[in-house]
């Protein structure tokens, strides 16, 4: 399955991508996480819970080993030692997956798959990650063969 939650998504806590990251890591604890898809692995994800001072590893063990709900998912993050959530920390770890640009590749890569000029216009990562979901369900559902997939970056 394709995960279809957009990195600025936010749960109750407030944080952005953490919902994008449970659900990736959940597919992928279920041997359902599409093809070309990672879960917690760096960039957004660790950026995210590095962020939180959240052990990335500890989180994925977390996830795949109790495949919790979101909400256990965040009730999990708050009983954390270390975990930093206070208003100011949640706003700068926010705007670091808000301003995160994607490697020049990675983007034309996207614009190509998508059939988009890279002229410039699209630089922001949360919706060139969207992008590439939505031209990846579409080729999903109308081509033959695509679950097997390739998706322009790995994600």
């Amino acid at each position: 399955m394709i995960p279809l939650i957009a990195s600025d998504t936010r749960g109750p806590l407030g944080v952005r991508h953490l919902p994008r990251l449970w659900l990736k890591t959940l597919l992928s604890a279920v041997d359902q996480l599409a093809p070309g898809y990672k879960d917690v692995r760096p960039g957004f994800d660790y950026m995210v819970l590095e962020g939180l001072n959240i052990d990335p590893d500890a989180a994925r063990t977390f996830l795949k080993e109790t495949k919790p709900t979101y909400l256990e998912f965040e009730q999990w993050i708050r009983e954390q030692p270390a975990v930093d959530l206070s208003p100011a920390n949640i706003e700068r770890v926010n705007e670091i997956v808000v301003r995160r640009k994607k490697s020049n590749s990675s983007r034309q890569a996207i614009l190509a798959s998508v059939g988009l000029p890279d002229d410039g216009s699209v630089t922001d990562s949360i919706l060139l990650n969207a992008l590439d979901d939505w031209q990846s369900v579409h080729r999903e559902l109308t081509e033959p063969g695509a679950a097997d997939g390739a998706h322009s970056t790995e994600r």
